[in-house]
């Protein structure tokens, strides 16, 4: 590391598919490395901490099953562990306000949050609780799972997070964050604005969502069906009128590039929320989807009408 260290002690807040695969990889580089500058500590709960904190984290990776990753320390509460100078907010939605509360009182003025969970309205709502540390707008492209406790596995070949400027920090030096992600192995993209990639993944992983959890099909076998892939061309419609009328500027592609990043993922990968509604878990990703596109429609006059019929039968057949 070339730049004067200020990132020392970094949270892997939530160890799912996400927060397990990337803070495996830090983890596993700090040891290699025998890094005595950077210490890693994840934040989990029950079963899967207790099974961490017994023998660590079990990391499949493509083409490297069996990698044990070991944090610094596991704990279920931020009181456990120093102030972090770096956090990576790895919680679903619907956890979303729960984990803040945690994190709040942690937190200091020059600490950097990174949230790589879906959705297009998160900077805001982590900046109205945290307030004046820096939050880094990103997005990531990932399909990874808890294989059991302790372990977890990552779906596809590749994993990249696409992160930008705070804009209200504008000031913040990205140095020294590429050169640990550099050191760590973790591909990620540095913008200046990322609000067009946060919403083009929102194109993806929203309209993939739906049709993956109301079909049961993987999101390859979605893009393979002519039938089920128009459906998911029609949330994508929904979802670039939306944007066009908050004055968000895609790519005149965005939707051709969104059914390629489908075809790129393969035959076997599941969204989250296809996972939780086969399981016929309540607390589920359906707000951060369904939801938030038809409630963003009629605030700013957009029909979301296969949204809509998507997003109600799902919510029956789990009610059913």
């Amino acid at each position: 590391m070339t730049v004067e260290s200020k990132i020392r002690n970094i949270c892997i807040f939530g160890i799912g598919g996400i927060g397990g695969v990337f803070g495996g990889m830090i983890a596993r580089a700090i040891e290699e490395n025998r890094d005595t500058v950077h210490r890693v500590y994840f934040i989990a709960r029950g079963a899967h901490l207790e099974r961490i904190k017994a023998e660590g984290l079990m990391l499949n990776l493509p083409g490297y099953d069996g990698l044990l990753c070991k944090p610094a320390l596991a704990a279920e509460h931020m009181d456990n562990i120093p102030a972090p100078d770096l956090v990576f907010l790895c919680v679903k939605g619907y956890d979303l306000d729960s984990a803040l509360d945690s994190i709040a009182g942690h937190v200091k003025e020059d600490t950097v949050v990174i949230p790589l969970l879906n959705g297009v309205d998160i900077y805001e709502r982590i900046k109205k609780k945290l307030g004046g540390c820096i939050v880094l707008p990103s997005c990531v492209y990932i399909g990874a799972h808890m294989e059991g406790l302790g372990e977890v596995t990552q779906d596809t070949d590749y994993a990249r997070i696409v992160t930008g400027k705070d804009p209200e920090k504008l000031e913040y030096d990205f140095a020294e964050l590429k050169e640990l992600f550099d050191f760590s192995g973790i591909s990620c993209v540095f913008k200046e604005d990322s609000s067009d990639s946060i919403w083009e993944k929102y194109l993806f992983i929203a309209s993939f969502a739906l049709v993956t959890a109301w079909s049961g099909k993987t999101i390859g076998g979605v893009a393979a069906d002519p039938e089920l892939k128009a459906l998911a061309e029609a949330v994508i419609g929904e979802i670039i009128s939306i944007a066009g009328r908050k004055g968000v500027k895609l790519q005149k592609d965005a939707a051709e590039k969104t059914i390629e990043i489908a075809w790129s993922m393969g035959m076997s990968v599941k969204t989250s929320y296809q996972r939780d509604i086969e399981a016929k878990k309540i607390r589920n990703e359906g707000d951060l989807f369904g939801g938030t596109i038809t409630r963003m429609g009629r605030e700013l006059g957009v029909e979301t009408p296969v949204t809509e019929k998507l997003n109600s039968e799902i919510q029956k057949r789990l009610e059913g």
